[in-house]
């Protein structure tokens, strides 16, 4: 994985006699051969396949947005991978290729990230959901289904799912799996039988903050397909977006760990704080920490001075937030509280401080220590 995260996407840049990869803005591309060309954009409306010989037009493709496609397939052990302008885009994408067939009826299990879940209960895309315990995901299968969607771990409340048994449960319906949380360093869904992995790579494969994005790992059949939904919507990634990504996926792996053992550290301290009710924190690790606290969580917000609060995840500084009054708020009230996002959770996002800085602004925002 580390060596994968350093050189995937970068394979070719020593014959060419580059280190850094370039970044290529050009949106659209010269050509004398207009047969050729002709040849090439009917092969990419037939199978949504990756025009061969030089690009076309940027909404078709980009060098550098290809590159962090490679790398992030390699990551996550797939064929390809397609990126989007973020996460949400990646999504809509996938249920217009699924309702394009005729298969507009989904099965998904909460909790999802807020806008996955407003997404799909509004029916923005013409897409009908059935939300299901994973037990019942078989039994909720019909002929028009064509997607089953899960967060593993979940989104706020790091509930962890069995991605295999899930995956057998599906059948011959497409598992789509986000994998923001976890990133391929601590889980690859592809290999637990998910045809579809789904990341925001504006969280922990960008990694500082300053970059919006989306991705989906498949087959190339389906890469195919969302290929051709993304230049007929327009969602395209920019150019120096995919070059954020792939610098990004370089540290992949140390930025993770070491996060993630900070974040060990912060549990064990949060676990026996008489302040907190409880700690959330997935079996496999990661830099994700979700709580409840005795007190207000707002005042926990307005507290904090050396972490930020601030929706978004995965920076290398730390963030936190309440994701009843954020980023699940656009979730109905009653399905919030029903799949565990309480009024009282708050959501920790890891970054790269010291651990004792990190402690010492909780321990203050947390307020004066209740009694035991």
């Amino acid at each position: 994985m580390d060596t994968e995260a350093v050189h995937a996407g970068r394979d070719d840049l020593a014959r060419q006699g580059l280190h850094a990869p370039p970044i290529d803005l050009s949106t659209t591309y010269p050509s004398y051969d207009s047969r050729a060309e002709a040849a090439r954009i009917d092969a990419f409306a037939t199978d949504g396949a990756e025009p061969d010989g030089p690009p076309v037009y940027g909404r078709l493709g980009n060098p550098t947005v290809a590159r962090f496609e490679t790398a992030l397939a390699r990551l996550e052990g797939t064929q390809s991978a397609v990126a989007f302008a973020s996460g949400m885009a990646a999504l809509s994408a996938v249920l217009l290729v699924r309702g394009a067939m005729g298969l507009r009826h989904v099965v998904a299990v909460r909790p999802l990230y807020g806008c996955s879940d407003h997404l799909l209960t509004a029916g923005l895309l013409g897409s009908e959901v059935t939300w299901v315990d994973p037990a019942g995901i078989a039994d909720a299968l019909r002929p028009d289904t064509g997607l089953v969607l899960v967060e593993s771990p979940a989104n706020p409340t790091l509930a962890e799912l069995d991605l295999r048994a899930i995956a057998h449960s599906c059948g011959s319906v497409p598992l789509l799996a986000d994998n923001t949380f976890a990133t391929p360093v601590l889980q690859r869904p592809a290999e637990q039988g998910a045809r579809l992995v789904l990341h925001s790579a504006t969280k922990y494969l960008g990694g500082h903050g300053d970059v919006m994005a989306g991705v989906v790992a498949c087959d190339e059949e389906f890469a195919g397909r969302l290929r051709q939904v993304r230049f007929a919507t327009g969602g395209v990634l920019h150019p120096l977006a995919g070059y954020l990504l792939l610098r990004g996926l370089s540290t992949l792996p140390v930025r993770v760990r070491a996060a993630s053992a900070t974040a060990a550290e912060l549990v064990r301290r949060l676990s026996a704080d008489p302040r907190v009710a409880r700690v959330h924190y997935p079996r496999l690790g990661g830099a994700m920490i979700a709580f409840e606290v005795h007190g207000d969580p707002h005042e926990v917000i307005a507290g904090v001075r050396l972490v930020t609060p601030a929706v978004s995840l995965g920076s290398v500084d730390t963030l936190i937030q309440h994701p009843a009054s954020i980023s699940h708020r656009i979730v109905d009230a009653g399905d919030r509280r029903g799949s565990g996002v309480g009024d009282r959770l708050l959501r920790l996002s890891v970054g790269l401080e010291d651990v004792e800085d990190l402690w010492q602004d909780l321990d203050a925002a947390l307020g004066a220590r209740r009694p035991r």
